[in-house]
């Protein structure tokens, strides 16, 4: 059967032959159209198999055929020349996201069909816009397709407005568009014409299975292109040539360039605006452009790449040598610039190179013909109409311009034959451990605050600790924030497992940004604003496969970010935007690490590769300048010296050998090799400089120092053990502190005398507020229009600061200015010393048991104790449910549940799993729920699928009922009534069913998303729901009737997830009840919903997973992402205990692990249960000799000792 769609057209393949055709061209021409007609067979949906195609359909009449003369002449309207261009412009608008421009060109040029855009259109229904693109490359009756093409348009407008019962817009389309067809076909044109005295248009036979709008659109728009593909008029226009990315940008850029090397006396920043007019450099030269020079012939001869800098003949890092240079520019290396460094140079994974010196050699040509210029590209005009980060004026160097903390500083030059320091200056005493929970990857000190460190874990955990107090300040975990976004290749690679590592974690030059690069595709960016104030900023999708490296820069005075990875290909972003603006590509493996910096006006990036090749870039994306190996063909990492004179690699091969050496940065040669690394490296070798006078390496369990004039080892420390093979190093800005990574996912803090000293002072202070302000970042006194400090300095640290050595460069060394917190002494606070948080970071420091599990791990989705205590029941992510039983016997007489005595998995004799019904869906993708009976006889589960109703003592399925969809999402029963049970569902409505007679009592809706959370108190005769929405919603159980509502009130500066679920649980009174939220726990009055206290964890922690009262309603047990668990006082809400995962989970670097439920026991107020990612379950009670976790803080607003370390948070906001 045909659809009429297809009908109509296949008629017009037939519409006509023309007369002046020869016998053969005819009978061509019908064999085509007999062909066409029997495909459009299997599509057919309408046309009753009795009626034939009519006549003139059968016979025709030809329209017009396009000669090979029409085509060449339509091919050359316009020259070679002219369609590059154009192309050039069309790739240049894309890039610049200028849509309708982009479409209009592609229209009005006639040179590129963009299918894609064609596509929205048709499929949006926009008709009119659809012929005005059709016409830039053909009309109506331009050949048979085109016609075809027109019509099938028209057509489908018209069948649309019948079917919205619009008769005057059809007879319009009618009369205006289909018209013009009924010169070819006039039955068919009566045909359709007809369709507008039928009520509705299906009651034409042939159109009788017409489907929706949509459907039929898709239809249509397969027909269409295969009609464009075919026509002769599309031929070469289809494709669009493949360019570089800013191919147009490129070509201006080698432009100006050409024509300034050729000029006498070129400016030292020639702009854009010298596209405009011819160029000119020098007043006295109308032109500027004159004969090459003997010198610049031979630069040009030379000339591998045009770009918009000089090619690295001129100027490059690691060139041979050419004889020698003129003598006004030899020392070009040897005396840094006197200005500070407009960009910050980021090193690769564990060292720091947070310091810019020169690698490019000095220009052939004299100063004053200086070719090393970076244009203001179009690109860059473009940039400067975004806001700039920091405020930055338009010249960096304007000191008052500047923002604080950011203030230029030169560098003397250091006499390193010299040495004014010891071994003694070296961080080598151990002063503080900080457990991590998962193995260090990378570490970086803040810029200004020096006891700051930010550390990145290989669970794709971020850390930012305050070593002065060793709390953790902030924690972030591995989280895409915009899935929805990502590409294809990462969703389903995170699909198969969402986790990553942190391959790199970096400051911005003035720490309020830092940067996090994942092991899958993305870096983040975040804005830190002080304390553990971090706001989400950027998610880039930067690379294929792993970003290996994140480094900041300053091209064009604008911050970027650059990155590097697993894809070969080193890309630049813009940190305020995130768009993308260079990306350089030529490695020929892996990317390891990037090291951005500027040097006299001339702005680069070195990148090393895991071949062990080093290269060099311009911003131009032209390609790279240099192409050299580093020692042993090695992974390699570059660093500089503090004052930026210095150059360093170190780095590790295949083979395990290290090596760690300094450059000659003009001869692009080792200049000494240090001796000392072990020949069997595990791993990287990480290192790092300081104090322009040594370098740090891990090795061999132990941390190497070299003095960086001598070859030989000067000193090690293994740290007083347990460091990792090749453990991270990094030292502070300052140099007195250095962090190591252990082998326990911990770090060492080492610390020379000034960095003990600064330690202590800042332990023996107490503050107001345990959070630090962004402006309680410390300051000396400053000049200039910098007023005074804005805190109270102790006197021996401001002593042995000088005021000049404390002021920070952008890219100079800011290892001077110590991190010290304002004095603030208040009362309230010693009157509460007495009391302390009880931090447990050690499996002896509390009782825990993972329950014994043969059966496959999948993480837990539900956790119950049965109300008898005897038993734990988990319902895993698999749908299968898992019931572990303690036997009574002399060890444990009362045979409830202990983590004394492991318990046994049970299962019936039968071997049967009690496993919920999961339709077709996947039950990891499932809102998993479960209920227990009173009298633990049986529980009834769903994980997507229909419900079950399961005997616990058989693990037989009793019955199954409400198949899906909506899905159950939550389960209840009735606290006086087993038969009655409020089943939530995904469609964020309630029904009360009633198991007995198998029938829905009641629908209650009232929420927006799905229902996470059911509660009854057999006080008030209530039931509570909370939602996905963040609603709560109380519902009287007499009449069903809802009584009234509340919104939870998230905290600010906190975005919750689209679908965080909001779980709620009764208090013993059966009046109050606390309300879980991945931001809060807060606690209400019913029925009114009067909330009487919130209590938000601080962010370091992680979100909230879980939270339940104890039995006794005395406590709160929260569980968070993290892995810790919280006990607090219920009445308060003030956290008395902290159990971090060190505690009781085993140490796995590979694999992050957290509780996603936790279940309080029914008759012990002191034991609770966890669910973990991981499938397991864990048992956890407070140490016999303590009875209890921690103690009961002070009920008044005092803040607890500062001897605490996390005494100060996580107290209530209200």
């Amino acid at each position: 059967m045909y659809t009429t769609s297809n009908y109509f057209v296949c008629s017009y393949f037939c519409l006509s032959l023309s007369s002046s055709q020869s016998v053969e061209e005819q009978e061509v021409e019908r064999e085509t159209t007999n062909t066409l007609l029997l495909l459009c067979v299997p599509l057919s949906l309408s046309l009753s198999p009795e009626r034939k195609v009519p006549k003139p359909y059968r016979s025709g009449l030809n329209t017009h055929k396009a000669s090979d003369k029409d085509l060449l002449i339509s091919s050359c309207q316009m020259s070679s020349l002219s369609r590059e261009l154009v192309f050039l412009i069309l790739q240049f608008l894309d890039e610049e996201k200028f849509k309708d421009a982009v479409h209009k060109l592609e229209q009005e040029s006639g040179f590129y069909f963009n299918m894609r855009h064609f596509e929205e259109m048709v499929t949006n229904g926009e008709w009119d816009e659809v012929e005005k693109y059709l016409s830039g490359f053909t009309k109506v009756d331009d050949n048979r397709y085109s016609m075809k093409i027109f019509f099938e348009i028209r057509k489908q407008k018209y069948l649309e407005a019948l079917d919205k019962k619009d008769r005057a817009k059809a007879v319009d389309i009618l009369v205006k568009d289909l018209k013009v067809f009924s010169a070819f076909n006039e039955d068919l044109f009566k045909e359709i014409t007809q369709l507008l005295t039928l009520e509705n248009f299906r009651d034409n036979e042939q159109l009788s299975k017409y489907g929706d709008t949509k459907s039929a659109r898709g239809v249509m728009l397969a027909e269409l292109k295969k009609l464009i593909e075919a026509n002769p008029l599309f031929r070469d226009k289809l494709n669009f040539p493949t360019l570089r990315n800013s191919r147009l940008r490129t070509l201006i850029n080698q432009s100006l360039n050409w024509q300034h090397q050729l000029c006498k006396n070129p400016k030292p920043n020639p702009d854009i605006k010298t596209l405009f007019i011819d160029h000119s450099c020098g007043q006295s030269q109308p032109n500027g452009a004159r004969a090459p020079s003997p010198v610049t012939n031979a630069l040009m001869g030379g000339l591998p790449k045009p770009a918009g800098f000089p090619p690295l003949g001129a100027h490059g890092p690691f060139q041979p040598a050419q004889g020698p240079l003129p003598t006004s520019l030899t020392g070009w290396m040897s005396n840094p610039a006197p200005v500070a460094h407009a960009s910050a140079s980021a090193g690769p994974i564990g060292f720091n190179s947070s310091n810019n010196a020169a690698l490019l050699k000095r220009p052939r040509t004299p100063p004053s013909n200086s070719a090393a210029i970076d244009y203001q590209t179009a690109d860059s005009e473009h940039v400067l109409k975004r806001s700039r980060p920091f405020g930055l004026s338009d010249d960096v160097q304007q000191v008052n311009n500047l923002p604080v903390n950011i203030l230029p500083v030169g560098y003397t030059s250091q006499n390193h034959g010299q040495s004014s320091f010891s071994t003694d200056d070296l961080p080598k005493a151990v002063v503080m451990t900080l457990s991590q929970g998962s193995a260090v990857k990378s570490m970086d000190f803040h810029p200004l605050q020096q006891i700051l460190l930010l550390v990145g874990t290989a669970t794709g955990d971020v850390i930012l600790w305050e070593l002065g107090t060793r709390e953790k300040l902030a924690q972030r975990n591995f989280k895409v924030w915009e899935l929805k976004s990502c590409s294809m290749p990462l969703q389903a690679s995170l699909a198969n497992d969402y986790t990553a590592s942190v391959n790199r974690v970096i400051w911005s030059p003035d720490g309020t940004l830092f940067g996090v690069a994942y092991s899958k595709h993305i870096i983040h960016l975040y804005a830190y604003h002080g304390g553990d104030n971090l706001q989400d900023k950027l998610e880039i999708e930067a690379h294929v496969g792993s970003v290996n490296d994140i480094a900041f820069c300053f091209p064009n005075k604008q911050l970027c970010i650059v990155t590097c990875g697993e894809d070969r290909l080193i890309k630049v972003w813009d940190a305020n935007t995130g768009a993308k603006q260079y990306a350089f590509e030529g490695h020929e493996a892996a990317v390891y690490s990037v090291c951005p910096h500027y040097k006299e006006n001339i702005q680069f990036i070195f990148s090393t590769a895991t071949d062990g090749k080093i290269k060099a870039w311009l911003y131009d994306n032209v390609g790279s300048r240099v192409d050299y190996d580093a020692p042993g063909h090695s992974s390699t990492a570059l660093a500089y010296s503090a004052d930026g004179t210095r150059l360093f690699s170190c780095g590790t091969n295949k083979e395990g050998d290290s090596y760690i050496v300094e450059w000659n940065e003009s001869e692009g040669a080792v200049k000494r090799t240090y001796i000392g690394l072990g020949k069997r490296s595990v791993g990287v070798v990480q290192f790092d400089t300081t104090k322009n006078r040594f370098l740090a390496a891990g090795d061999e369990n132990m941390v190497k120092f070299w003095d960086m004039d001598s070859v030989n080892l000067l000193t090690t420390t293994d740290a007083e053990g347990g460091l990792q093979a090749s453990p991270c190093v990094r030292f502070n800005k300052e140099g007195i502190l250095l962090a190591v990574s252990t082998n326990d996912n911990g770090i060492k803090i080492l610390a020379n005398t000034d960095g003990i000293r600064l330690l202590r002072t800042v332990e023996s202070r107490s503050f107001d507020s345990p959070k630090i302000g962004a402006g309680a970042m410390v300051k000396p006194p400053s000049m200039g229009t910098f007023g005074a400090s804005n805190a109270t300095v102790a006197a021996n640290l401001v002593d042995r600061v000088a005021p000049m050595a404390s002021m920070v460069a952008l890219n100079g060394d800011n290892r001077n200015l110590p991190d010290v917190k304002p004095r603030i002494t208040d009362e309230s606070i010693d009157k509460s010393r007495a009391w302390k948080l009880i931090e447990i970071n050690e499996p002896s420091q509390c009782r825990s048991l993972r329950l014994p599990d043969n059966i496959s791990a999948m993480r837990v989705s539900r956790l119950i104790y049965t109300n008898s205590g005897v038993a734990i029941l988990a319902l895993a992510a698999n749908a299968v449910h898992k019931l572990w039983k303690w036997q009574r016997n002399e060890r444990n007489t009362s045979g409830k549940a202990t983590a004394s005595i492991a318990p046994q998995l049970w299962q019936p004799t039968s071997g049967i799993l009690m496993t919920n019904d999961i339709s077709d869906r996947n039950p990891e993708d499932a809102v998993p729920c479960f209920a227990l009976s009173k009298n633990d006889s049986y529980v009834m589960s769903a994980s997507g699928g229909k419900i079950s109703l399961f005997n616990m003592m058989t693990f037989k399925t009793m019955t199954t009922f409400m198949p899906p969809p909506p899905a159950a999402s939550f389960l209840a029963f009735h606290p006086q009534d087993n038969n009655i049970i409020a089943i939530g569902m995904e469609d964020s409505s309630i029904q009360i069913y009633n198991v007995r007679v198998d029938e829905v009592k009641t629908k209650l809706k009232g929420h927006h998303k799905r229902i996470t959370g059911l509660a009854f108190s057999n006080v008030l005769n209530v039931l509570i729901s909370s939602g996905a929405d963040s609603q709560l919603c109380v519902w009287s159980t007499d009449g069903w009737e809802k009584q009234t509502s509340r919104q939870l009130q998230i905290p600010a500066g906190r975005a919750a997830a689209p679908l965080a679920d909001t779980r709620v649980q009764f208090h013993q009174d059966q009046t109050h009840l606390i309300a879980v939220h991945e931001t809060q726990i807060a606690i209400y009055e019913a029925p009114k919903l009067e909330c009487l206290k919130q209590w938000v964890p601080r962010e370091a922690s992680g979100p909230i997973t879980h939270a339940t009262y104890s039995c006794d309603s005395q406590s709160i047990y929260v569980s968070f992402e993290d892995g810790s668990v919280g006990v607090l006082t219920a009445t308060s809400l003030r956290l008395r205990c902290r159990i971090n995962p060190a505690s009781y989970l085993p140490a796995n670097p590979s694999l992050r692990v957290y509780p996603l439920v936790i279940a309080a026991h029914p008759s012990e107020p002191t034991q609770f249960a966890l669910g973990l990612t991981d499938g397991g379950v864990y048992i956890l009670e407070p140490l016999e000799s303590e009875g209890k976790w921690g103690t009961l803080p002070p009920e008044n607003n005092a803040g607890p000792s500062t001897a605490s370390v996390a005494a100060n948070l996580d107290q209530p906001q209200r």
